[in-house]
């Protein structure tokens, strides 16, 4: 908090709180700062020192005045201002209101969620956390395996040259078997190893598009998926996500309109909302690809969490439109950064040779021990413990953040929680981490960034009351 006891000014301490925030991309461009009455109060001092450090931010170049609106965290990384809005084209007109693609470049933002990521706003758990506590992810058998294959013969054997491209053979075999216990079909050569599911992500977009082509994405979503189609220059066209599945009447019109490429889709324990694909949304989604000729990247990152049977695109499609993706780092190991994909037989080629140019191969070593832990069945064990003790998380947060006034706007499930505050999150994410919480306003889940009232939170980490008794101050002084 501010105080009159340093040696700074309050308007040198507002700005360099501000400006911290700034470069540190936790507040990220086009957001809106407080109004000057409304951080005047929030801060204890007078609306003069408010306008004095609003003044020498612009000075700085960190925020732009917009008439009548107030000041805007300004684009640190374009050189260029920013520009006129976009006019929405003819082709855009014939989706209807609310519906239409993004422009190639609109420079979508995520900065401020990847950031805050790897952020840690004090030691309090952090409700606006994208992974589950380090104390959950503790193990014995991960290290154990670790010391097993880097024995001294195996590390040599295992460093001294170049790894398979694809992957270590004994990692693809056991997770073609892991994947027929899902119903999923691969043979050991369709799976290629990544690293992490982000990068699984990132090669199939460059190697079945190129700069321009339309993307379909699910929304609200994982806006560092939109971000990273954006800087690859493709078309980013926002479907709105329900509860069980994505809006096909959007999907329909964005392909007779667009002639989309790709739809990227998490059907089990979508994040931010938690909703799971239902077995009739998913088959009239594959129609859909069928008919218009796009294929289908399923992220099943969440699926550690979910049960075996959860309806994924993958299994009634059997590989033949779809790219399966998933990884290890919410359920095991966040800085193993191991990944994977499965595909179809005629894309394999295409997908490797993509990886090859990125990485040539992936860190051998971690994924041997991996597909110990798999093989010995210490991840499936590992993996039930989490789920029991995630679903005991769920419950005491429910309660809480519905004592606290907010609103789920989804059916609580799986790992995140979809909430409606009735306050403006992006303000609000900044009040709370004046008192060391760091929130995950809904903003940072839509193609294009837009403020609102909603928010997502992980069960795991909101389960505190303490944090709850600050939110529930918090917001009672926004209203």
């Amino acid at each position: 908090m501010l105080t009159r006891h340093s040696q700074q000014s309050l308007t040198e301490q507002l700005v360099e709180r501000f400006a911290e925030r700034i470069r540190a991309r936790l507040l990220a461009p086009g957001a809106r700062l407080p109004s000057v009455r409304e951080c005047a109060r929030q801060q204890g001092v007078s609306a003069y020192t408010v306008v004095a450090a609003y003044d020498q931010l612009l000075a700085q170049g960190l925020v732009e005045a917009r008439r009548q609106r107030g000041f805007f965290v300004r684009d640190l990384v374009s050189p260029e201002p920013p520009g006129p809005v976009p006019q929405r084209s003819a082709a855009a007109g014939v989706l209807g209101e609310g519906v239409q693609a993004l422009p190639s470049g609109s420079h979508v933002n995520a900065a401020a969620l990847i950031r805050g990521m790897f952020h840690q706003a004090s030691n309090k758990p952090q409700p606006g956390s994208g992974v589950l506590p380090p104390d959950w992810l503790e193990t014995t058998f991960m290290p154990a395996a670790v010391r097993k294959v880097t024995s001294t013969r195996a590390l040599q054997e295992s460093s001294l040259r170049y790894g398979d491209p694809m992957g270590d053979a004994e990692l693809r075999r056991v997770l073609a078997q892991r994947l027929a216990g899902l119903n999923i079909r691969a043979q050991p050569q369709q799976i290629i190893t990544t690293v992490g599911a982000t990068h699984a992500l990132d090669i199939v977009s460059r190697t079945l598009l190129k700069a321009g082509d339309p993307v379909m994405v699910e929304e609200p979503g994982w806006s560092v998926e939109f971000a990273r189609l954006d800087a690859l220059g493709m078309r980013i066209l926002p479907v709105p996500r329900l509860a069980d599945g994505p809006d096909l009447a959007v999907m329909q019109r964005y392909c007779e309109v667009h002639a989309p490429k790709l739809f990227v889709s998490v059907s089990v324990f979508h994040n931010p909302t938690g909703h799971c694909l239902t077995p009739g949304s998913a088959h009239r989604v594959l129609q859909l690809a069928t008919r218009h000729d796009f294929h289908i990247v399923e992220d099943d990152t969440y699926g550690h969490i979910a049960p075996d049977h959860a309806t994924r695109l993958t299994v009634l499609d059997g590989l033949q439109r779809s790219i399966y993706v998933s990884g290890f780092a919410k359920i095991l190991a966040p800085n193993w950064r191991v990944g994977f994909l499965a595909a179809p037989p005629d894309l394999v080629e295409r997908l490797l040779d993509t990886k090859l140019l990125a990485t040539l191969t992936t860190p051998s070593l971690l994924e041997k021990a991996l597909a110990l832990c798999i093989e010995q069945g210490q991840l499936r064990r590992h993996a039930e413990r989490i789920r029991t003790r995630l679903d005991a998380a769920r419950a005491r947060t429910v309660k809480l953040a519905l004592q606290a006034g907010c609103r789920f706007v989804a059916e609580p499930a799986g790992m995140f929680g979809w909430v409606d505050t009735g306050v403006d999150t992006d303000v609000l994410a900044q009040r709370m981490l004046d008192e060391g919480y760091l929130l995950a306003p809904g903003a940072l889940f839509h193609a294009s960034r837009k403020s609102g009232t909603l928010m997502r939170i992980n069960f795991a980490t909101a389960q505190d009351a303490a944090f709850w008794k600050v939110f529930a101050r918090v917001v009672g002084e926004s209203r």
